[in-house]
């Protein structure tokens, strides 16, 4: 491979924090910890929370209320992804997005170690 990939790395974020503030920081801490490494590999690491945090503080509570932001903007972004890193734990987001990088013949990978250097 020569060619570098944008990867979204899926993982926990919400789920199992019930809310907690701290919690989903930590979440969102383990997801970017995937980051360096893909970099180092020679790929563009992609999460979504990057994207929908900053749409969700721009929208109004309606607007907010009407959808999941979160799923919808990383079912967006599989549009344009290459693969996708699915990191350990318990994630509807994160399962959903592998469903749908499966559904795009997208390769999903489960460890770090299994990703090919560009």
């Amino acid at each position: 491979m020569n060619k570098p990939l944008l990867i979204l790395i899926a993982g926990p974020y919400r789920s199992g924090t019930d809310g907690d503030a701290a919690a989903i920081a930590r979440n969102l801490e383990r997801l970017e910890a995937a980051a360096a490494p893909l970099h180092r590999l020679g790929h563009v690491p992609m999460i979504g929370e990057w994207v929908a945090l900053p749409t969700l503080r721009g929208l109004d509570a309606g607007e907010a209320a009407a959808g999941d932001v979160m799923y919808e903007t990383a079912a967006r972004l599989l549009q344009h992804c290459d693969a996708v890193l699915r990191l350990p734990g318990d994630s509807t987001g994160a399962d959903e997005d592998v469903r749908i990088a499966h559904e795009r013949g997208l390769p999903v990978w489960f460890s770090l170690e299994e990703v090919p250097a560009a």
